[in-house]
């Protein structure tokens, strides 16, 4: 009797498991909330409708079809195209769907599910240009890519070629249409879509599908969603549903895709320490010469300012207060857009055909920006100067640019180096903003490494260290500048 009664426990013990297991796993997975990775500016895959202001897109629906499917939440996270592979290797979010090519290389840090969108490269160029036709007839010219990209990649083996890369393909598109470069590389859906959409009528493609590409969802090494994210998938594409979507955005039917994407047991490229140093030392240089030229332009502009604020004429202070409350107000990073995208994209609707080189248009925004900093540091240390330093030199019988030239700038100048100091180091960091217009400084060249090499930390850790030794190095020269100019402290 005793062990009919222990058998019964047990057996209700078990069942009361399996049951509470049961509804464990149930409510796991009605709460469960996926954060998925997307690139907002990649239409007609991702982006933001203009008048709700909510997500679109072929990859969104495909992701929403997924959940509704598999029964889990998505919260969509937007990223910059390569911080996407990052943010996965950090697992920060759970996957990524933003049309992203299945690589060799990118398989050796991340997990894709199985294909789903058949892609290719395509070129395009202005209406007006005869000389490109084809792949080949990119040789020795000005290419734009987005970085991170296929096109990025296969634009890197074109002999001679000058390889503008952006952030996003619409500053690529915006590059092709304000003639700084002669064509574009980018997905041939996405290119297409675009010259549709945009009314881009200046703008063609020239040759369609160069490559063979496969999209795939992308996920952390070894995540526990990718058997349940390839199940999904092909529970989609048998029932219709993916068909449904395809035909929404496409107006076609779509091609076969395969079980898994071709050409993945091909060898990953090595990483050359070599050539990452080499391109990291070129970057220092030419952020220090940016730097350079910045501050020296700055410094003129600033100089012409502040003598502007100061001096007797209203219209010379209305219009200097008016500069300093607009370059002091305004983000230096939209400053940077509109001296590059903005002002060639003014002139050229009122008919005049402007380009701007990248490192002019780099010098100018931040000297522009500089100048309102430096305006201000230079009045105040000139106001600084007591009033009786300008009577004793009246007195004297100097003139009015004799006593600012030999009395007032020399001792005011002492004053202005610690915020002068301090100019010249952010001017140095800010430096890293041009990256968004292509120009290949310090920052910038951090961002192609990682792009190839897929190692966020080590690469960007070692740029850190590199502005970290700029920025040491420029407080010690002002520091002994400061004390090599003191009177009292130089001769101790």
């Amino acid at each position: 009797m005793r062990k009919l009664v222990y058998l019964t426990l047990s057996l209700l013990t078990v069942l009361l498991i399996i049951i509470c297991n049961g509804n464990f796993n149930r409510i796991s997975a009605e709460t469960k909330v996926l954060k998925v990775a997307i690139e907002p500016t990649f239409p007609p895959f991702e982006m933001l409708n203009q008048e709700t202001g909510s997500l679109e897109g072929f990859d969104i629906d495909l992701v929403k079809g997924m959940s509704l499917e598999a029964g889990f939440e998505i919260e969509f996270v937007s990223l910059p195209f390569d911080g996407i592979i990052p943010a996965l290797q950090a697992e920060t979010v759970d996957m990524a769907i933003s049309a992203i090519t299945i690589t060799p290389q990118r398989s050796q840090t991340i997990s894709f599910s199985r294909p789903y969108f058949k892609s290719g490269l395509a070129i395009a160029v202005r209406k007006d240009n005869q000389d490109i036709k084809g792949f080949d007839d990119l040789k020795n010219k000005k290419i734009a890519v987005q970085i991170g990209t296929t096109g990025a990649k296969k634009a890197s083996d074109i002999i001679n070629a000058e390889i503008s890369t952006f952030d996003s393909f619409p500053l690529v598109l915006q590059e092709l249409v304000n003639n700084n470069v002669d064509a574009l590389l980018n997905d041939a859906p996405v290119t297409l879509y675009a010259i549709k959409t945009g009314n881009l009528k200046g703008i063609k493609v020239v040759s369609e599908l160069l490559t063979e590409e496969y999209y795939g969802i992308a996920l952390p090494k070894n995540s526990p969603y990718l058997n349940t994210i390839n199940n999904t998938l092909l529970t989609l594409i048998e029932n219709g549903t993916y068909q449904v979507i395809y035909q929404q955005w496409f107006a076609e039917k779509p091609p076969p895709l395969p079980a898994t994407a071709p050409g993945l047991k091909a060898v990953a490229e090595s990483i050359n320490i070599g050539h990452i140093l080499f391109n990291l030392i070129k970057g220092t240089l030419i952020t220090l010469e940016l730097t350079g030229f910045s501050v020296f332009l700055g410094m003129i502009g600033g100089s012409l300012m502040a003598f502007a604020r100061i001096s007797p004429y209203l219209i010379l202070k209305w219009l200097s207060q008016l500069y300093v409350d607009f370059f002091r107000g305004t983000p230096l990073l939209v400053q940077i857009f509109m001296v590059y995208f903005g002002l060639p994209a003014l002139f050229q609707g009122l008919g005049i055909n402007v380009n701007l080189e990248r490192l002019p248009a780099a010098v100018m925004a931040l000297s522009l920006n500089a100048s309102a900093y430096l305006a201000e540091i230079i009045r105040g240390g000139i106001q600084s100067i007591e009033k009786g330093q300008w009577e004793a030199a009246r007195c004297l019988g100097m003139t009015s640019l004799q006593t600012m030239v030999f009395v007032i700038f020399p001792q005011a100048f002492r004053r202005m180096l610690p915020p002068l100091g301090n100019e010249f180091i952010t001017i140095l960091k800010d430096t890293s903003l041009v990256a968004v217009i292509g120009f290949e400084e310090l920052f910038r060249q951090g961002q192609l490494i990682v792009a190839t090499t897929y190692r966020a930390f080590e690469i960007y850790a070692a740029v850190a260290l590199i502005y970290l030794g700029l920025t040491l190095i420029s407080s010690k020269l002002f520091h002994w500048l400061e004390h090599w100019l003191n009177p009292i402290k130089s001769k101790n």
